[in-house]
């Protein structure tokens, strides 16, 4: 089954050594960005220099069209055959909005409300960045259902840094059933 891993920058080392992606997508300031680890072709590592803000602020970087349709190639072209991690600084907000956007690309099948309160039931402290999403949706043509699917969420827990967290890429109807309730 094809998984994908959110973690925070914190966890990625180990990540890579315990699950040897094949894929890796680095949210992170571009202060704080890390270079393609070893070991790592650079044309699997994407690396996004994005401030995790949802809109204009001095001096920081909001993610825009271009980082997103980035992001939508990326993991677009993942044929889901081999893991795929996916991390930020705390784990929590342009990572968890980065694999909501990954399970809406690769699950067109499902309704995006049914895929938002999966990444509740699963990660429980995401609070996906709105812009990423916002971008995402008009990208794939979503007319918002994806913006939308994020007041379904509910609230999130209330952490400092996230962990590692483990999501199958395309749920079953277990996964989902579980979701609903």
């Amino acid at each position: 089954m094809p998984r994908l891993y959110v973690s925070p920058l914190s966890a990625v080392e180990s990540a890579i050594r315990d699950i040897t992606p094949a894929r890796l997508v680095s949210l992170l300031d571009p202060e704080t960005m890390i270079e393609t680890p070893a070991g790592f072709a650079p044309d699997r590592h994407l690396r996004l220099g994005v401030n995790d803000i949802d809109n204009y602020i001095d001096f920081l970087v909001p993610p825009d069209e271009a980082h997103v349709q980035q992001l939508v190639d990326f993991i677009a072209e993942w044929d889901l055959n081999e893991p795929m991690l996916v991390h930020c600084w705390a784990g929590i907000s342009r990572s968890t909005a980065a694999a909501f956007v990954t399970l809406c690309l690769h699950n067109p099948q499902l309704e995006e409300k049914q895929l938002a309160r999966f990444v509740r039931r699963k990660i429980v402290h995401a609070r996906p960045n709105r812009l990423i999403v916002e971008i995402a949706d008009d990208i794939l043509k979503r007319q918002g259902r994806m913006v939308d699917a994020l007041a379904l969420m509910g609230p999130a827990e209330d952490t400092y840094e996230g962990c590692l967290v483990e999501l199958p890429a395309r749920p079953g109807a277990r996964d989902m059933a579980q979701s609903n309730t």
